[in-house]
């Protein structure tokens, strides 16, 4: 919790019941420390944490002073707030919950909210009975998943235990069901971005390769293996240690962004304007040269950066595929050639030396699911080999006149050539 805010705060605990001009200043202080703090490059990892911190001392404080003492209800933090993730105009997403229908508590219920409101406060609030609540979850799977990462913030502690039992994996949203429903739903946001991470002026969030598409690794370890982080994944063999450090910095690096650009706009804003772009160019410190304007430069760290975080969410959606739906039971492989099979629809290498022995396979690869169009993609163990044998592609290979033919030929076929051009981007083959 930064250091002024805290002594701002002390002062509210210890005087007389604080004014809405009270916790103003204290959300002001605590909001140009961590400021000056990001700006003086400290960790945007532990900030987010402390804003999230900064603002349960704040909520906590406001809970005592209009609930009274006793009282069978809870406040919880969900969504991002609920995994102390809270960047600085981030919606803080609360749920009120009560034992009973809340007629004897609908009066301080409303004061309280307002009060929140008057002070400044973004807050994005439900108020359910703990029936209700088990109800909206069973039909909405975004209220499940807000819920799977819900944290008490003050309150019957009880009465979040029962939700949080009653909300559970052999309750509601099984992991089958919900693997497949946030694939779904990933899908459909994808779609909206016309599948590409390369928009000129993208949302940070929702992109392909965005901040989602990590939150839905996360979401899915979280209810089908217990995962409280992203290193978990290593321990379930899901993700080598080269994978897991470059999923954290690409998260890292997407968060200073956005932690930036909400500073910069003074509101909840994710997507990166042409205007932002030059503004945080400028303060990530890019300057411009010979080759490239400083806001070219910041522009393709970020593509490089979320074709990365793309290619892993694919890799470890399709992992989850075989663990969750398939129960790792693969079925028998269907062979294509000599190089190429496919198991459960998806294609797959006859064995792990194809590349080091046969280099074009790796162009021969994005034919072969061209000319396939039932293959629904490729095997995280052949995203793998593709990956580490990209260094095979050098001049002798661009020069080889069978490397031209097949690459012509996959720029011939009737469909598929814009979809598989963005698979060889995402892989690093066109690069």
């Amino acid at each position: 919790m930064p250091h002024q805010a805290i002594a701002t705060l002390d002062r509210i605990r210890i005087g007389d019941t604080p004014t809405i001009s009270d916790f103003k200043t204290c959300l002001r202080e605590g909001g140009e420390v961590l400021a000056q703090r990001f700006v003086a490059g400290e960790s945007v990892e532990h900030l987010v944490r402390l804003r999230a911190d900064f603002i349960d001392a704040v909520l906590q404080r406001v809970w005592e002073q209009h609930m009274p003492a006793g009282v069978d209800a809870a406040l919880i933090a969900v969504g991002g707030y609920g995994r102390r993730e809270l960047h600085p105009a981030s919606d803080v997403d609360v749920l009120i919950l009560t034992a009973e229908a809340p007629e004897t508590l609908a009066e301080p219920i409303e004061q309280l909210i307002m009060f929140l409101w008057d002070i400044g406060l973004e807050i994005g609030h439900s108020v359910r009975t703990l029936d209700e609540c088990i109800e909206e979850a069973r039909n909405d799977l975004t209220v499940v998943t807000n819920l799977m990462e819900s944290r008490l913030l003050c309150g019957d502690q009880a009465l979040f235990e029962a939700m949080r039992e009653a909300t559970g994996p052999d309750r509601i949203w099984p992991s089958e069901a919900f693997f497949s429903g946030k694939v779904a739903e990933q899908e459909r946001r994808h779609a909206k971005y016309d599948d590409s991470a390369y928009n000129l002026e993208p949302n940070i969030k929702e992109n392909p390769g965005g901040l989602r598409d990590i939150q839905i690794i996360g979401w899915v370890a979280k209810r089908h293996f217990g995962a409280e982080t992203m290193a978990d994944l290593k321990a379930h063999k899901f993700l080598t240690d080269a994978e897991y450090q470059a999923l954290m910095e690409g998260q890292a690096y997407l968060w200073r962004i956005r932690f930036a650009l909400h500073l910069l706009t003074g509101r909840h804003d994710d997507r990166l304007m042409f205007d932002h772009q030059r503004a945080l160019a400028r303060q990530f410190g890019y300057q411009d040269d010979d080759a490239n304007l400083a806001v070219e430069q910041f522009m393709q760290r970020y593509y490089r950066t979320v074709m990365e975080l793309n290619r892993l969410n694919e890799m470890l959606l399709q992992l989850f595929r075989e663990a969750i739906l398939l129960h790792n039971k693969l079925g028998e492989p269907v062979r294509i050639n000599a190089r190429f099979q496919t198991r459960n629809d998806y294609l797959e290498l006859t064995n792990e030396g194809i590349f080091a022995r046969y280099p074009l396979a790796l162009l021969e690869v994005f034919l072969v699911l061209e000319q396939h169009p039932e293959i629904k993609g490729v095997r995280a163990t052949t995203i793998r080999s593709i990956r580490a044998h990209r260094h095979l592609i050098d001049n002798r290979f661009r020069a080889d006149i069978r490397s031209r033919s097949l690459f012509m030929e996959i720029l011939r076929q009737p469909a598929g050539i814009t979809h598989q051009l963005r698979r060889m981007n995402r892989y690093g083959i066109l690069e």
